[in-house]
């Protein structure tokens, strides 16, 4: 049996119970997000100053790059952290639903807008979860990956 697919990056992990995680990279995926969409920001405000062709053009693509690291957030936090890894027996499960909720709003604000405000709020929050989230040791090796 031949089987074809296509190729792409799928950041959010299976749902299949597999038991291989790595919190740690989700939370380097979802900055690493933040920093698009940061640096889309910037091109966007500076580009609208222009209104030749090439640059209104180059306006929409850093738009849409925008707006897909924005879904990007939302899906990670979506489907990898609030589907997979929040479980509602831990006893700091409301707090880590509030941080999440918030940082699915922020990235939601980076979609409706171009203020580097609501990226700087999301990178905050997800600076906030991790510290409710991770153990000392998670947390060590989120710096380290951070580096």
């Amino acid at each position: 049996m031949i089987f074809l697919c296509k190729a792409e990056i799928v950041f959010p992990h299976c749902q299949v119970p597999c038991g291989i995680y790595d919190d740690a990279l989700r939370i380097m995926i979802i900055k690493e997000d933040f920093s698009t969409i940061d640096k889309a920001i910037t091109k966007i405000d500076h580009l609208s100053k222009n209104t030749d062709a090439h640059s209104l053009n180059q306006i929409n693509r850093w738009i849409d790059t925008k707006d897909e690291h924005a879904s990007n957030i939302q899906k990670v936090v979506s489907d990898y952290f609030l589907t997979q890894r929040i479980k509602e027996t831990n006893k700091l499960y409301l707090d880590q639903l509030k941080f999440l909720h918030q940082i699915l709003v922020s990235a939601m604000k980076c979609k409706q807008g171009i203020s580097e405000t609501s990226v700087a709020h999301g990178l905050g929050l997800v600076d906030d979860f991790s510290k409710i989230y991770f153990d000392e040791h998670g947390l060590e090796h989120l710096k380290k990956m951070s580096k």
